[in-house]
């Protein structure tokens, strides 16, 4: 599972001209389910996600996480995110997780995140979607949940 992270000052969703989701100060998430991925995966990203620290503190430093600003999430599913460019010049999607298997996933990192205390909007699964941001920094992060069993090197 790949989650595509972006610190935003605001950020929205529509859905044939109508908005289905909207945040102020926050994190814009675009996120992506392999074929193979499951709950592990999305407590990882959710937990990721949550706590990492990208805001500014006052000595301007990375050092406040969603979490203790009460910022606010605005999750949009992406199948993209797990293109292999590898060969050719069209991305083959064939390690993205059919809808069947990634809606769940992609509703259970949502409510994870609702769990932990975050003011949680979405995109609409599946969907062709236009999303509108003004990226704050910039700041953008890749998470990758094949990362946690990965050791970090020295």
């Amino acid at each position: 599972m790949r989650a595509l992270v972006q610190r935003v000052t605001q950020a929205l969703v529509l859905v044939d001209q109508q908005e289905v989701g909207r945040i102020g100060r926050g994190l814009l998430v675009f996120l992506g389910v392999a074929q193979g991925d499951t709950d592990a995966d999305g407590q990882y990203l959710a937990d990721k996600i949550a706590n990492l620290r990208i805001f500014a503190d006052s000595d301007n430093r990375f050092n406040r996480s969603a979490l203790d600003l009460g910022a606010e999430i605005l999750l949009v599913s992406q199948f993209t995110l797990h293109a292999d460019t590898r060969r050719g010049r069209r991305p083959d999607f064939t390690q993205a997780a059919p809808p069947e298997e990634a809606q769940p996933l992609y509703l259970t990192v949502a409510e994870q995140l609702r769990g932990a205390g975050l003011s949680v909007a979405t995109g609409r699964f599946g969907a062709h979607m236009q999303v509108s941001l003004t990226n704050d920094g910039p700041v953008t992060i890749l998470l990758d949940s094949t990362d946690r069993q990965r050791p970090r090197s020295g």
